[in-house]
């Protein structure tokens, strides 16, 4: 049985998955009956090497694939009965490349797509525009032709061009792929402020070290399936489990994993945690 946590029953369910299978033309079998449920609110890491099925996991919430068998429901309803638009109202997706999502001429049109397409009036539009704009820090190349930008700033359009569509889930497909470390610290950041409004983030991701600093759920997948369901302490606790996924733990997960014998639990972190226990069992204040 997969281990998993124990859904709190006063928060609201926004996506639930039962026995979900995908099979690609010719024959692949992406999923192979994977369940689980995602509530309002949620930080969750979806990780796992390349063809666990994370990536087609996600594009089922939100209709961009649709299940081979097996049920995916949003807010109560099967997205077999609701349309694209109607699920981009309520599940955004920024791809893992952003060049596949830029196709206007300024930032600020790119942003305006999205909320113009769904409907909403022009003063509803502006906005959403300006608070997209205003959340991923793109005031300065607003007039910028996007793919002009430098990858940082593409990104940050890409899911900003989600933002203003005001979903209530954001999926981030590798969202800090070929981004230096203060970009990805600047947009993590972000992430997390949208998390803290409310919104719930979902994380499509191989980077282990992410993950530890920001999800508070982990889904590890392998080979279409799910096999584990649980809190990061316990995703990073079973290093074998991690391998069986080909995910790569942070250097201080194997470091704690070399020191438990000299009493530093398996299940830290971070380095801070780290060097505190460290310091507890040397006798250190």
């Amino acid at each position: 049985m997969i281990p998993s946590r124990e859904a709190a029953s006063t928060v609201e369910r926004l996506v639930s998955v039962q026995n979900l299978k995908f099979t690609y033309e010719g024959g692949i079998e992406a999923l192979r009956g994977v369940s689980l449920n995602i509530d309002r609110g949620e930080y969750i890491a979806i990780v796992g090497g390349n063809g666990s099925g994370k990536t087609t996991l996600a594009k089922n919430f939100n209709g961009l694939l649709r299940p081979t068998s097996g049920t995916v429901t949003v807010k109560g309803r099967p997205t077999a009965q609701m349309g694209v638009a109607e699920l981009a109202r309520i599940i955004g997706y920024a791809f893992q490349n952003p060049d596949h999502q830029l196709f206007c001429s300024t930032v600020e049109e790119e942003i305006r797509f999205g909320p113009l397409n769904l409907g909403y009036s022009e003063n509803e539009i502006g906005t959403k525009v300006e608070r997209a704009i205003d959340a991923m820090n793109l005031g300065h190349v607003r007039m910028s032709a996007p793919l002009s930008l430098r990858l940082g700033e593409r990104r940050r359009v890409s899911i900003a061009s989600v933002v203003a569509m005001d979903p209530e889930v954001f999926i981030l497909d590798e969202p800090t792929t070929g981004l230096d470390a203060e970009e990805s610290r600047e947009l993590m950041e972000r992430l997390n402020s949208l998390n803290n409004d409310g919104k719930t983030i979902i994380l499509i991701t191989h980077d282990m070290k992410l993950v530890a600093e920001h999800a508070k759920r982990v889904v590890v997948m392998a080979r279409g399936r799910m096999l584990l369901d649980s809190d990061p302490r316990g995703a990073f606790s079973d290093l074998d489990l991690i391998r069986q996924s080909n995910l790569e733990p942070p250097a201080v997960t194997l470091l704690s994993h070399r020191l438990s014998d000299y009493g530093i639990p398996q299940d830290i972190i971070s380095p801070e945690e780290l060097v505190l226990h460290v310091m507890r069992f040397g006798g250190g204040s």
